[in-house]
């Protein structure tokens, strides 16, 4: 797991995203009846914002991407996606541990959402994020920011 790191995204970033995003939802959205080749780059492409993204590099290559977007009450975190090969290396559990401890700091609620039988909300729930509502498509989970003293 050593040799990553983050770094913020640019609007040069956006085609890299895009792809990761196809390849790293394709299974799930397939089981859910939703794949489509364009739509799943697009909507990517549409709400892309750099400002709010970082890109998570392996040995200074593009291994992936997490945003956390302030929106009211709470950040979003979205468009989290790490390269298949990279996945299970505890990579994407330190770069979550790293953005909650950021948002824990702050006293910040962290919402998200998964797609319905996707194994990422396992990692989240790990962390403590608990469901908040549900269709049949998106599984929406909410996270108390926890007490910055004693937290690991």
């Amino acid at each position: 797991m050593a040799d990553w790191g983050m770094r913020p995204a640019s609007e040069g970033d956006v085609e890299a995203v895009a792809e990761l995003r196809a390849v790293a939802l394709r299974a799930d959205l397939e089981r859910l009846g939703r794949y489509d080749e364009w739509r799943v780059r697009q909507r990517l492409r549409d709400g892309f914002a750099p400002a709010h993204t970082w890109v998570i590099e392996m040995g200074g290559a593009f291994a992936g991407c997490v945003a956390l977007r302030p929106a009211g009450d709470a950040h979003w975190l979205e468009h989290f996606y790490l390269a298949p090969h990279l996945q299970g290396a505890g990579i994407g559990t330190a770069v979550l541990r790293e953005l909650l401890e950021r948002c824990d700091r702050d006293g910040i609620l962290v919402r998200l959402n998964v797609l319905q039988g996707s194994p990422a909300r396992r990692l989240y729930e790990r962390h403590g994020f608990a469901l908040e509502t549900q269709d049949p498509v998106d599984v929406f989970l909410v996270r108390e920011p926890a007490a910055a003293v004693g937290h690991n």
